[in-house]
């Protein structure tokens, strides 16, 4: 005789283990879907074209390759030869900002390092970064010397160049 009493025991621990294993697929879904809910609060002003355009992650920010410019091997040029080239070099940080390949270049206070100044270029391989240095003509004539280092920073940091075109008086070359 079967006992109906147990079979109804039975049944309902299967479906209470049923329930509590949906329910706990759904939780985790729900947790995965949504990143608010594990301490990453969704931007209420995220731009997602405006985050594409710019290539940034989820966390706005985007790999770039920051060059650390040294004084160079190069020290038997003349005066002349030197600001020749050094004029060049500006030439060319406009040119390459102009691509958007530059987006920051500036020179360095005095140092015990030897450093003369940075790039960050837009690019995201060391090798694309050394095709560009090979056409400013301080480093191809090393006057000055690049050390390369990969970059992790804000995906609008070349939206600046816009507003500094709003306020440079003079510009390069």
């Amino acid at each position: 005789m079967i006992n109906i009493e147990f079979l109804k025991r039975v049944l309902c621990m299967k479906l209470n283990k049923f329930f509590l294993f949906k329910t706990l697929l759904i939780g985790i879904s729900l947790l995965i879907a949504n990143p608010s809910s594990y301490g990453q609060n969704i931007n209420p002003n995220f731009d997602s074209t405006l985050a594409k355009t710019l290539g940034g992650d989820d966390f706005g920010m985007k790999k770039y390759i920051l060059v650390m410019l040294k004084t160079g091997s190069n020290n038997m040029a003349d005066k002349v030869t030197r600001d020749s080239l050094f004029k060049l070099h500006l030439k060319n940080i406009g040119r390459l900002a102009d691509s958007g390949k530059l987006i920051v270049a500036g020179p360095l206070g005095k140092n015990d390092r030897s450093y003369r100044g940075i790039f960050i270029l837009n690019v995201t391989s060391l090798d694309e970064a050394q095709e560009l240095l090979q056409t400013d003509p301080a480093v191809e004539q090393k006057l000055l010397e690049a050390e390369l280092f990969q970059w992790y920073g804000s995906a609008a940091l070349p939206e600046y160049l816009k507003s500094h075109k709003k306020i440079e008086k003079y510009s390069p070359g």
